[in-house]
């Protein structure tokens, strides 16, 4: 990792995309309706990924650090989640173990415990269980490559991913940054044209 990169995968960004391209949505020879649906839509992703594979979404955490107030080179989005912060890494993965997305999360450290009691479940499984009422509030849209990402998802990039607010109580609960992987092609059928995968 080069000096002043992020400690986590973030994407070399081709292009991006804010509140006003989440809300409108993507010319369809970009981003195919399927694939807006999973991006832009505002349901659970693993959940969404359960019934696209008919298989348990499962996590592996790859790390879990203490950041402080740092802002990590995290979308700007993180200065609504206070600090001191924990950042969590995870790859989300079918039972059978094919890597299906990537994502990084920032929380309130005095609070992380509190909503990931088993933090080898899933963000949507923990808060299901506690019964935890969200808000998921889509901040951006993010298309772009990374090395690292082709190497763990044994797949060629650009890769489209987000990044989304969850909101508990009027309050900013956590920051997530998602990145799907090309693999879901075969779920979703084909990206799009214009911005398509290499």
């Amino acid at each position: 990792m080069a000096i002043g990169a992020a400690p986590w995968h973030t994407l070399d960004l081709l292009w991006q995309g804010g509140a006003e391209v989440v809300q409108g949505g993507l010319p369809h020879d970009w981003l195919s309706p399927t694939w807006q649906m999973l991006i832009l839509g505002d349901g659970s992703p693993t959940r969404h990924l359960q019934l696209l594979t008919g298989e348990p979404t499962e996590v592996d955490v790859i790390d879990m650090a203490a950041i402080g107030t740092d802002p990590d080179f995290a979308p700007p989005a993180i200065a609504t989640v206070p600090g001191p912060r924990l950042r969590r890494q995870v790859w989300l993965r079918t039972a059978s173990g094919q890597r299906l997305a990537y994502a990084t999360s920032w929380w309130e450290a005095s609070h992380v415990d509190e909503y990931l009691q088993n933090r080898s479940l899933p963000i949507w499984a923990s808060l299901a269980r506690l019964r935890t009422e969200l808000y998921r509030d889509i901040q951006g849209i993010h298309y772009g490559s990374s090395p690292d990402l082709e190497r763990a998802f044994g797949e060629s990039g650009p890769f489209w991913g987000r990044y989304y607010l969850f909101w508990h109580a009027g309050q900013p609960l956590t920051l997530i940054y998602e990145v799907f992987s090309p693999y879901l092609r075969r779920y979703l059928g084909p990206v799009g044209s214009a911005l398509d995968w290499h």
